[in-house]
């Protein structure tokens, strides 16, 4: 059998995309990701034993000891060897960490995050100019580990790095469904695995006001339905990312999306109210009062507690989906409006903006919106974060506006890695200058939480997320896709180690639904992914209450069991217009129809498990549909071997099933529809050479 014809269902997967395309040179194998600016291969290897020391020169810092405390635990725990000594004075120790200005102690945007690493000699150095820069670099050296059947080893090399963008992000979305402090501290650990340096918190929404205020108490007391993070989460998170390098910016979205905000204080809302927390999904019309003083003054002493918890310099306002309906109604407020020769609601929103931009610059923070803040008399400082198409990003960049990218990378909409890694930043047809595209700061993941829960919410970042940390951190033209799912594939090993549950959440869902009996359901869910986030609100309606453990909540977006498919089917293509020898041929077509078998044999057995369980019976077409497609696929090969073509009423009817399995349905779609049409193809055409 080929090499990297690896059997099996789900693990083995990870053995073939590691396998596949492996980037080797002697010892080394190029498994870091996002991918370094510079490297260079060297020969040698430090060995990891016991008696690994590591000494970091300079005053004592408790932040970067921190650091290397942690990555001495890791490194214990992926090699199974206790360190005897693990910190030394002297140039003796075999890892040597250098760290130029031990002053910084808190993540900001213009903070240097490059380093270099050297592994040579027997010996690593890692120098950076700052402690943010050596975690960088202590990632680097968790990742190039590498092991024989002998030991483990760090191969020898030399890198310098440094990001491409500084801002480089991940929203979370607690406002919808919340979110515990457990799930922002791995996700923070994921984070900082990948380089990523910003947590975006959606901390406020229609559906629940997410943070404790003590000055404004009915705030979380009848905005959240009991579920916030208290001031001390708060306190605890913050001090997590720091000690990671990641900054944490808060977003307390107004003038829009405030009905949570209203129900404790609707003194602030454009109408007399009363108000209840939202358990449907959308856009409200609820929106705080412009043209109130008390508005401002009620925003000034929150904005100002908030400051207290969060350092970070930026602070998000929202400002998206802002209807101006609830302000169009009310007498006072087109008064107002009038008054101060306003048009439109836009201009109305844009001067409660510059009144947030005043209040924030008073307590020494920038103001980020979503791209609806983009208006002509924006000041300047404050960054634009684009969700409508990049166009916007570009406008502002242009205007003179910070900004970044976020629309090709929204996580609900289930793009696949490759979608999001093709995504840039900075188009090369934006015709920016230098200067403006030093605007473009960079971008963020987003994942909005209308259809997840806490269970869910790691299985639907990652690890495409790490797609989106390369494309921010590493050279424009690093772009190989392939390399970049070998690559992954390890990467969400390694991120599974830090106890995210991307991969162990869904295996669970697959046992309680098929009474500990997985293996059917997890084949089936290794050749579907989740429906585009339109798509299932339009089939399912789902809200905060929407419980989220049907066989959509357990299938993952962009799952890498399907480049395993489509390999084996180009490969057999391959060999059929003469690129393999008969045996190999014969090898790589067993593989094949061994594969649709197993999906054939896998359909009959969920179609008995759906009988004593009405969420596998809820998934009835679709399962019909894999059985056809399978047999498809082995109707197809059969035409190839005969080496007659498939009658043309048999080319038809495949393509029908084939359109009718690519619409949404079930609230699942089939991600290996296009090697399954490469094959009808290849039945269809004209009779192969004998």
């Amino acid at each position: 059998m080929p090499t990297g014809r690896l059997r099996g269902k789900l693990l083995p997967l990870f053995a073939f995309l590691a396998v596949k395309g492996a980037v080797a040179q002697g010892s080394f194998q190029n498994n870091l990701m996002p991918q370094p600016a510079s490297l260079s291969v060297l020969s040698g290897e430090l060995p990891i034993t016991s008696q690994l020391r590591v000494s970091t020169d300079g005053p004592p810092d408790p932040l970067l000891h921190r650091a290397v405390e942690r990555m001495i635990f890791r490194l214990e725990q992926r090699t199974a060897i206790q360190f005897t000594e693990p910190f030394a004075d002297g140039p003796d120790a075999p890892i040597q960490i250098h760290v130029v200005d031990h002053g910084v102690q808190r993540p900001a945007l213009e903070v240097d995050e490059s380093y270099t690493l050297d592994v040579q000699n027997g010996g690593l150095k890692l120098s950076a100019q700052t402690d943010f820069g050596a975690m960088h670099g202590i990632e680097t050296i968790l990742q190039l580990m590498q092991s024989t059947s002998s030991g483990y080893f760090l191969p020898a090399v030399r890198i310098e790095d440094t990001p491409r963008f500084p801002w480089r992000g991940l929203m979370l979305d607690p406002g919808r469904h919340f979110l515990p402090v457990a799930n922002v501290l791995r996700t923070l650990d994921a984070m900082a695995a990948v380089k990523m340096n910003v947590l975006h918190l959606h901390l406020t929404e229609d559906q629940g006001f997410r943070i404790e205020s003590k000055r404004f108490p009915k705030l979380q007391e009848l905005g959240s339905e009991g579920k916030y993070y208290r001031q001390d989460d708060i306190r605890h998170i913050v001090q997590y990312a720091t000690d990671r390098g990641i900054r944490v910016v808060p977003e307390f979205d107004m003038p829009g999306h405030v009905t949570s905000w209203l129900v404790g204080y609707p003194e602030l809302g454009s109408k007399p109210g009363p108000y209840q927390v939202e358990h449907g999904t959308g856009v409200f019309n609820a929106a705080l009062n412009p043209t109130l003083e008390s508005t401002y003054e009620f925003l000034d002493e929150f904005l100002g507690e908030m400051s207290t918890l969060f350092p970070d310099e930026y602070m998000h306002i929202g400002g998206d989906e802002s209807n101006g309906e609830d302000w169009k109604s009310n007498p006072e407020i087109v008064r107002f409006m009038r008054e101060h020769h306003m048009q439109t609601t836009e201009e109305l929103q844009a001067y409660f903006n510059t009144r947030i931009q005043q209040i924030l610059a008073k307590y020494h923070r920038r103001m980020v919106g979503w791209d609806e803040i983009l208006q002509p008399d924006l000041p300047s400082d404050v960054v634009v974060q684009n969700w409508h198409g990049i166009e916007f990003l570009v406008q502002a960049a242009r205007s003179g506006h910070r900004g970044i990218l976020s629309q090709p990378f929204y996580l609900d909409h289930h793009s696949s890695a490759a979608q999001m890694y093709a995504a840039d930043p900075i188009p090369a047809n934006a015709n920016l200058t230098a200067a403006q595209q030093k605007l473009i700061l960079g971008g963020e993941a987003c994942m909005w939480g209308e259809q997840l829960d806490y269970n869910t919410v790691d299985s639907r970042i990652w690890p495409r997320t790490a797609a989106v940390a390369e494309r921010l951190w590493s050279p424009a033209s690093v772009r190989d896709v392939p390399d970049m799912y070998r690559r992954l594939a390890i990467v969400s090993l390694e991120i599974d180690a830090l106890g995210l549950e991307h991969i162990s959440n869904p295996e669970r869902g697959f046992r309680q639904l098929t009474g500990g009996n997985p293996e059917a359901l997890r084949l089936f869910a290794s050749v579907v992914q989740p429906v585009d986030f339109h798509d299932r609100y339009l089939e399912q309606h789902t809200g905060p209450l929407t419980p989220m453990t049907n066989v959509v909540d357990y299938t993952v977006p962009d799952p890498l069991s399907r480049l395993k498919f489509a390999e084996e089917v180009s490969t057999y293509l391959r060999d059929v217009n003469g690129s393999a020898n008969a045996q190999q041929r014969a090898a790589d077509r067993d593989v094949l129809e061994q594969t649709l078998r197993e999906w054939v044999n896998a359909a009959q057995v969920l179609d008995v498990q759906a009988k004593r369980e009405p969420r596998l019976a809820a998934i009835a077409e679709r399962r019909k549909q894999w059985s056809e497609l399978a047999n498809t696929g082995l109707d197809a090969v059969g035409f190839i071997e005969s080496g007659k073509p498939a009658p043309e009423s048999w080319v038809t009817s495949r393509k029908t099933l084939l359109q009718q399995s690519a619409q949404p349905q079930e609230l699942v779609d089939f991600v290996v529809l296009n090697p399954i049409n490469d094959l009808v193809e290849a039945a269809g055409a004209a009779a192969r050479s004998q």
